[in-house]
């Protein structure tokens, strides 16, 4: 199967660039421990028969009761702390990832609407996103999440209504640049309805500056989904993310186990940093004023 001479192109230039490719393999790696976690992880940190008191708040390279190294210590239940921000990192990144795809989905559909019906359509969309992008995106995250209680879906729900509004105005710019063009004008010339003309013809057209911002706000909903755990009010205790566990060892890290808080935050800082990189090579290479 011969790939496309534009992708074969993208990815060369990405290559090119070292750093972008090493965060796409950090990137990999840790989405592939988040994914492989049941499998490869070294204890199960959901069975609860598989933990010890005993081994609690231990350090990296103790020797559990159960016979294997637990490589980054134990915290507070007795946990293993690598599994733990493995099954952490399954949480987080399915959290981000419904959650930036339910918010490019909505935001997207009321951009490219507004775009197109434009007059009092346009503008009533398009003040609404105003007005709730005049909120710091963490401020909403946050209130909501205390009025809708713990729980995946609320917490998706407080994501994506913090996030949806930079996707609809980056599509809205978008569409508004593509809509007078002459294939719109000649789309709309045929029996095509204004559904098929938007979703056919002017959305695929908008999905260049879509993915880049995509990939930004799937990076700052697992940090939004962290803090909002990490203040208690984002997933219950039953489902710890990354956010959870490290709160749950922030109150030793006084008292010297600081391997509890520190190895779970690294991780989140891992992923954020590299899903970050990505997206800022993914921007250069497809906004041409912006390549190097």
């Amino acid at each position: 199967m011969t790939l496309p001479p534009a992708l074969v192109a993208f990815w060369d230039d990405f290559r090119a660039n070292r750093v972008a490719l090493g965060a796409l393999i950090l990137g990999a790696v840790i989405i592939a421990g988040a994914v492989l976690a049941p499998v490869i992880a070294p204890q199960n940190t959901y069975d609860i028969a598989s933990l010890n008191l005993m081994d609690a708040r231990r350090p990296p390279g103790f020797v559990g009761s159960s016979g294997y190294v637990h490589y980054l210590g134990t915290d507070a239940q007795g946990r293993d702390v690598l599994s733990a921000i493995m099954f952490g990192l399954r949480i987080s990144i399915q959290m981000g990832l419904m959650a930036g795809a339910i918010a490019l989905t909505l935001g997207a559909t009321l951009g490219v609407a507004a775009a197109y019906f434009g007059g009092r359509t346009e503008m009533l969309i398009m003040r609404i996103i105003d007005l709730q992008l005049s909120f710091p995106a963490i401020l909403l995250a946050l209130v909501l999440s205390a009025l809708l209680g713990q729980g995946k879906t609320q917490l998706v729900t407080a994501l994506v209504t913090a996030q949806y509004a930079y996707f609809a105005r980056t599509a809205h710019g978008a569409a508004s640049a593509e809509r007078n063009k002459d294939y719109i004008e000649a789309a709309l010339s045929t029996p095509l309805g204004p559904g098929s003309v938007v979703f056919r013809h002017l959305l695929p057209n908008c999905l260049p500056p879509l993915i880049v911002v995509a990939t930004v706000q799937i990076a700052n909903a697992i940090s939004l989904e962290a803090t909002l755990s990490f203040l208690g009010v984002g997933l219950p205790v039953t489902e710890p993310s990354l956010g959870m566990l490290i709160a749950n060892g922030f109150q030793y890290m006084m008292s010297g186990r600081y391997w509890i808080s520190i190895y779970p935050g690294i991780a989140l800082i891992a992923l954020i940093i590299s899903i970050n990189l990505v997206g800022d090579q993914v921007r250069d290479q497809l906004n041409p004023r912006l390549k190097r």
